[in-house]
This record gives structure tokens, C-alpha cells and sequence, in this order.
């Protein structure tokens, strides 16, 4: 697309995203996203630091064209994963759930993008300041963690838009091209999508994950943990039991036992059902099917390019 900012940022066709979510964004699914013309992300919060640099180089060797890594920085061997990531030659980082002024400049230096995921303008702001390419700016209804304010995309994005001057991507419900035009009206210059991407076939997702997304219906979802980091789940019997726990006033330490260790890769990459952690947003409930991600792609954009000659339609008539 010209005269796109985000597209001339990471020198890619189409302003589509693929969100680096845990266990489900290895480097099948960003090398197959990067192919069709986006920009696939690795999503390193689930990897040990030698798995972040197998990925990096089976992601180089399946494909020439750009792709990044996603950086939670709030991971406990970061620093590994920063120099694997600086060694390794990868040009973009997205990063999340941290003070993005940590690592900004350090990777700038090594002549990386940067952008940060944030839930609010007054991070957005933060973020700025800090230096880096972009801003995601990710609405309540996303899967996984989600910020406290509970800020729905609708709203988020025109006061992300007004607050700041670096390129905006809008994140949070955007599966469509339909959705993507909207968020384009509201003042994004490109999207990140997550769930539609956990269900396609090169999603590193388990079976009966991706299943569960395709079986979704509108209500399906809940934001449970607050008091830990508020994330958004599927409704199962760990997710409705964590509810519980929070209705009846359970402290931090209860609801960190209840959560215990390797919880999300039970669901996620194992495959239970009921007593994982299945990270979805709200928007699984019109996904239907599973399929190739360059085709998820493909179909975006064609509804995307539909969808905004019909507004031009409708406006002939104003």
C-alpha cells in the first residue's frame, strides 16, 4: 500500500500485523504470514532462549521477507533473549508489558525497529517519549493480557490517534477486512491481528485449541486475573474457577497458587481443555474455520479494498 507508514516502516505489501502470541507464533506461522505480504511476528514469551534462536533461523531460511519478534518485558531471561535477538540480525521488535524506555534505545542502536503494545494514551505517550517507531494500541477486547482500564478499541484508537504522532496500529476484535477498514476510519495506519491467526494451520496452537476458537460464541470469553495481570480466556473450568476465586475477594498469593506454573501451555500447546489457560479474544466468535495463513491474509485485504469502495459508494449519496 503506498504511502502507508507502516508498510514503508517494515518495508512489507499489506499493514497487517500477526500478533507474537505465546505458544501459538512460532516461526511457521510468521514466515507464512511474512510470505503472503504482512508482517509475521515470533512470539518468544513461551521460549526458552535457545528455542527464540532456532526459531529466528528456521523463520530466515523459510523466508526473505520481513519479519519480527514479539518481547514480553516482563520475561525473566530478557536479556538472552534481547542478545539472541541482536545477534541474530532481526531488524524488528515489538515489545509489551514493561516500560518500553528499558530496552527502546538499546535496540535502536542496533538499528532495530521498535514498537510497543499499549493499552491506554497515556502509555502511548510513554512510549513516545521513549523513542519508539509505533505504537499498538490493543482495546479490551483482545485475547491474552489485557490492560486494567478496560479501553474497547472503538474508543481507544481516535484518543491514541489524537495523542500522538508516530504511526498507530490498532489492535483488539479485528479479524476482518471489514474491521480493519474501521479501525483505519478511527486513524490506524495498520492492524494486529491474534486470534484469527491461532486458528490457521500454521498456528503452532494445539488441535483442540484451535477447535475451541472455531467453536466460540458471543459470550464465550471472560477478563479474569485482575488483581494478577488481567487476561482474557475462554470460559473453562480453570477460568470459571478463577472467577470464583475473584468474586469471593481471593488475595494476589491465592490467585497466583490457583495459576501456578505452565498453565498456558497446558491449554494452549497441550491441549486441556478444562483445566488450561485458552488466551482468546472476543472476536473468536466469528471465526469459523481454519485455514492457511496466507489465505486469512488474502481475504483481509480483498474485504479490506471492498469494503472501503463501498463507503465510497454510500458517501456519493451524502
Amino acid at each position: 500500500m503506498q504511502n502507508n507508514r507502516i508498510c514503508e516502516l517494515f518495508g512489507i505489501q499489506y499493514p497487517i500485523i500477526q500478533a507474537g502470541m505465546i505458544w501459538c507464533s512460532g516461526w511457521e506461522l510468521a514466515a507464512a504470514v511474512s510470505n503472503a505480504g504482512g508482517l509475521g511476528l515470533i512470539g518468544s514469551g513461551s521460549m526458552y532462549p535457545e528455542i527464540l534462536r532456532e526459531h529466528i533461523r528456521k523463520c530466515k531460511s523459510a523466508t526473505d521477507k520481513p519479519f519480527g519478534v514479539n518481547v514480553p518485558l516482563l520475561y525473566p531471561d530478557i536479556e538472552k533473549h534481547m542478545q539472541i535477538i541482536i545477534e541474530e540480525g532481526v531488524k524488528i521488535v515489538f515489545t509489551s508489558a514493561g516500560n518500553p524506555k528499558t530496552w527502546t534505545q538499546h535496540l535502536k542502536s542496533h538499528d532495530i525497529k521498535v514498537v510497543h503494545v499499549v493499552p491506554g494514551t497515556k502509555y502511548a505517550l510513554k512510549a513516545q517519549e521513549a523513542g519508539v517507531d509505533a505504537v499498538v494500541a490493543e482495546g479490551f477486547e483482545a485475547g491474552g493480557h489485557n490492560g486494567r482500564e478496560e479501553n474497547t478499541t472503538l474508543t481507544l484508537i481516535p484518543a491514541v490517534r489524537r495523542a500522538v504522532q508516530i504511526p498507530l496500529i490498532a489492535a483488539g476484535g479485528i479479524a476482518t477486512g471489514a474491521a480493519m477498514a474501521a479501525a483505519f476510519a478511527l486513524g490506524a495506519e495498520g492492524v494486529q491481528i491474534g486470534s484469527r491467526f491461532v486458528a490457521s494451520l500454521e498456528s503452532s496452537a494445539h488441535p483442540n485449541f484451535k477447535q475451541a476458537v472455531v467453536n466460540a460464541k458471543e459470550g464465550d470469553t471472560i477478563l479474569t486475573l485482575k488483581k494478577l495481570t488481567p487476561v482474557r480466556l475462554i470460559k473453562n473450568k480453570f477460568a470459571l474457577t478463577a472467577l470464583e476465586y475473584e468474586k469471593r475477594g481471593a488475595t494476589e498469593e491465592e490467585l497466583q497458587q490457583l495459576l501456578g506454573r505452565a498453565r498456558a501451555k497446558k491449554g494452549m500447546f497441550e491441549g486441556d481443555m478444562e483445566e488450561g489457560e485458552l488466551e482468546i479474544g472476543q472476536v473468536s466468535a466469528i471465526i469459523d474455520d481454519i485455514k492457511p495463513a496466507a489465505k486469512i491474509v488474502n481475504e483481509i485485504i480483498t474485504e479490506f479494498k471492498e469494503t472501503l469502495n463501498k463507503m465510497c459508494k454510500l458517501n456519493s449519496h451524502f
